[in-house]
């Protein structure tokens, strides 16, 4: 099942720089990076929680008032898959903002390239162990991990697809993990579920080489890696997907993964926001925001 929403009419953005803002006019809109939306007020988590032994391996969960069990959004930043961009407290108000909608948030941090361990498979294990400690965390907190979405930006858009993909990966692979949880939708916002989609492009889109590092090598000489770490490689995934387009996820890229995973069966719905601001779209009082928590909340309900 298909469907397409397209917002047109704003400002051409650039792709994941993150220069200061520019001045509205009646023609443009100001433009936010990552300075900007950390700056962003939130609520203070409900718990602070570690999945794993090493520094990035934890998250934030915040819940929302009343007795719950309450629908969860694991929440992943993006930045080039690589230490420095950016980080969890990015996210941090769009969590909050989703928290007062009636959603338990997991907003999480994990091992980048650049980070002992990070990189493959470690990054990728990092996703996986992060939300699997879901059924941990619904040992004390009311959950209900039937109602399992996963949302990320940019790179972190890739995460979430790969996550509601990854039960279709071999029982031996080394970052499926043994038992993943089972994700009912994904939010994935302006990153891609095809990388074949940004072979070659990465250095100008990162500023610097990141596939390579990533994978350990290109993807002659690591065919199996690029492959299990490609959600359109293992579909269907069982999960309805939102796919926001706009600079990185383009138009056509979305039209592609759509007419692939509707043909697998899948329900994909396709938010174009027509340059709307790489990082405007994650900030809760833009009206690219409101396109995308509109799709959430119709899609995946919280109440």
């Amino acid at each position: 099942m298909m469907k397409r929403i397209a917002i047109p009419g704003l400002m051409l953005a650039v792709l994941l720089a993150c220069g200061p803002a520019v001045s509205q006019t009646a023609a443009e809109r100001a433009l936010i990076g990552p300075p900007e939306l950390h700056a962003f007020p939130s609520t203070p988590p409900t718990l602070v929680e570690a999945y794993g032994p090493a520094p990035q391996q934890f998250g934030q969960l915040r819940l929302p008032a009343g007795a719950g069990p309450f629908p969860v959004v694991v929440v992943i930043h993006g930045g080039c898959w690589t230490k420095g961009y950016e980080d969890l407290d990015g996210l941090a108000p769009l969590a909050s903002a989703l928290t007062a909608k009636g959603y338990a948030t997991w907003n999480i941090e994990y091992r980048q390239v650049g980070d002992p361990g990070g990189g493959w498979p470690g990054e990728f294990q990092d996703w996986g162990a992060a939300t699997d400690h879901l059924r941990e965390l619904a040992k004390i907190h009311p959950l209900d991990l039937a109602r399992v979405t996963v949302l990320g930006h940019s790179a972190g858009a890739h995460a979430a697809l790969w996550l509601a993909s990854r039960h279709n990966l071999p029982a031996d692979s080394e970052i499926r993990g043994a038992a993943p949880l089972p994700v009912a939708v994904v939010v994935a916002i302006d990153g891609p579920g095809d990388l074949r989609t940004l072979y070659g492009a990465d250095e100008a889109i990162c500023g610097k080489p990141i596939f390579v590092p990533l994978f350990g090598g290109t993807p002659e000489q690591q065919p199996d890696r690029y492959r299990q770490a490609n959600p359109v490689e293992w579909l269907p995934t069982g999960a309805t997907t939102i796919l926001i387009a706009s600079s990185v996820l383009t138009p056509e890229a979305a039209d592609a993964w759509q007419a692939a995973a509707s043909d697998k069966g899948e329900t994909v719905s396709v938010v174009e926001l027509e340059n709307a601001g790489h990082f405007n779209m994650l900030a809760p009082n833009d009206p690219a925001w409101s396109e995308v928590e509109a799709a959430i909340l119709t899609l995946s309900p919280a109440h």
